[in-house]
């Protein structure tokens, strides 16, 4: 494997309500402004999260090229596979295996029909499959995710599994030999739940950071109460000298902030950028208000959309 060529950095999603204020300006309606408007002049990949819930829409996929593409050339998607293929449709009352995964013949047909709109204008950077914790490693799952592997060939694909009965020689050994990429994660460390790791198996490196909200991780009043998480420096740290790593051996290396609660996750990706690079970085005005702290490491946007991010050379 070649050594790596760039790091993207971005945030699992770009539409969320608690982000207007905080990330994008009050009012983005009346501004007739996209998000990835903004978005895509601060980082140069953002991951597809809505993907999970329902099925991307092909006329979608064209506005969000076309919006990030008018700032940001250079910017890329990856893309979270439809839950009916990695949950259980009763995933909150019922363990997740292979026996209670049901995805459809019509689930196909949507999940292809979204992710060929992106692949086929070449800005999917990869196909992010990710399990729940109660997905264990046992032959019969093992043998559901391999036949999945083979369903979405054409991807780059990438697994995410939480459980730590996942992280084998084994496993590691099948992913290179299919050209499949291990997620690395940063979760809170909870029960039998997978450690940060930093393991590069195909092309593709893939890091997601959820969080360590260990209080509200599976107890949440909401859903959204688990991603309420900033990351420390310090904390942030110890990935970027993982991803350095990881970098050496991929041909591009994606890291993802998932910790989106009023944006957090732009915050500790911005972060991330700076310090991989030791450049200043350029972020929206209502975040460096909401997070003074960033102005240590950033400035606001300029007005003018000239000055997309690009990728981070390794």
């Amino acid at each position: 494997m070649q050594a790596a060529a760039n790091i993207r950095i971005g945030t699992a999603g770009w539409s969320y309500k608690d982000w207007e204020g905080v990330f994008y300006p009050s009012g983005m309606q009346r501004r007739k402004q996209h998000p990835l408007e903004i978005l895509a002049r601060c980082f140069d990949v953002v991951e597809i999260n809505t993907s999970f819930y329902g099925h991307i829409k092909p006329e979608l996929v064209k506005i969000w090229i076309r919006k990030a593409a008018s700032v940001n050339p250079s910017f890329v998607f990856t893309a979270k596979l439809h839950r009916s293929f990695t949950h259980s449709p009763l995933a909150v009352m019922e363990p997740t295996s292979a026996a209670t995964i049901k995805p459809s013949e019509e689930d196909e047909r949507l999940a292809r029909e979204g992710l060929e709109a992106l692949a086929g204008t070449g800005k999917l950077g990869a196909l992010l499959i990710q399990f729940p914790a109660s997905f264990k490693n046992t032959l019969l799952n093992r043998e559901y995710v391999e036949a999945l592997l083979r369903q979405f060939i054409e991807y780059p694909r990438v697994v995410e599994v939480r459980h730590s009965s996942w992280e084998n020689p084994e496993t590691l050994r099948d992913f290179e030999q299919k050209n499949v990429s291990f997620c690395n994660i940063d979760q809170p460390l909870i029960g039998r739940a997978l450690d940060a790791t930093e393991h590069v198996t195909a092309p593709v490196g893939y890091v997601r950071l959820h969080g360590r909200n260990y209080d509200q991780w599976f107890e949440a009043e909401k859903p959204q109460d688990r991603y309420n998480y900033l990351y420390s420096e310090n904390e942030l740290e110890g990935w970027k000298d993982k991803v350095e790593r990881m970098a050496h051996k991929a041909e591009v290396t994606y890291v993802i902030a998932n910790n989106h609660f009023e944006a957090k996750s732009g915050v500790n990706a911005l972060q991330m950028r700076y310090m991989l690079t030791g450049q200043r970085q350029k972020a929206p005005e209502p975040l460096l208000r909401h997070y003074p702290e960033l102005s240590a490491i950033a400035d606001p946007l300029p007005d003018d959309r000239s000055e997309p991010s690009l990728p981070l050379m390794a």
